[in-house]
C-alpha cells in the first residue's frame, strides 16, 4: 500500500443530524475533503468517482445497512481494497470482531466526541497503514 495522506473520505449515515455533525468534525476540524452520503445506494453511485481513500459507514441503516453497502462497494474494482470503517452504537467487543472480519480496519462507536473524531479517523488510518 502507498503511504499517501488521509484526505479523501466517503461518509454514508442515513440520520441528518449525525451526518450534520460528523460532516462539521470532518471537514472544519480534520480538514477532510468529505463526499457526504445518505445511503448505500447514493454511496454507490458516487464512490468510484469520488475515490476516497477511506470509506467511512454508519452500521445501521434502513434499506442497504453498512456491511452490504461495504460488500457493494468491494465489487467496484477502484475500490476493492479501499480502507473502510464502521461508526455504530454497537460497539460490543464481539461486535467489533464481526465488523472486522467484514474487511473493516476499525470501530467508532456512537456517540462519538465531535472534536476528536477527525484525530480518531486519522489515528486508526495512520495505525492501519503501518
Amino acid at each position: 500500500m502507498d503511504s499517501h495522506e488521509l484526505q479523501r473520505i466517503l461518509y454514508v449515515e442515513d440520520e441528518p443530524d449525525i451526518r450534520a455533525v460528523a460532516q462539521i468534525a470532518l471537514e472544519v476540524v480534520g480538514g477532510f475533503i468529505l463526499n457526504v452520503t445518505a445511503s448505500g445506494e447514493e454511496a454507490l453511485t458516487t464512490a468510484e468517482a469520488f475515490a476516497p481513500d477511506l470509506i467511512l459507514l454508519d452500521v445501521m441503516m434502513p434499506g442497504m445497512d453498512g456491511p452490504s453497502t461495504l460488500l457493494a462497494l468491494r465489487e467496484i474494482p477502484g475500490l476493492a481494497n479501499t480502507a473502510a470503517m464502521f461508526m455504530t452504537a454497537k460497539a460490543q467487543p464481539q461486535e467489533i470482531e464481526h465488523f472486522k472480519s467484514l474487511g473493516a480496519i476499525d470501530v467508532i462507536a456512537k456517540p462519538f466526541d465531535p472534536m476528536t473524531l477527525s484525530d480518531q479517523v486519522r489515528a486508526i488510518w495512520q495505525q492501519h497503514r503501518g
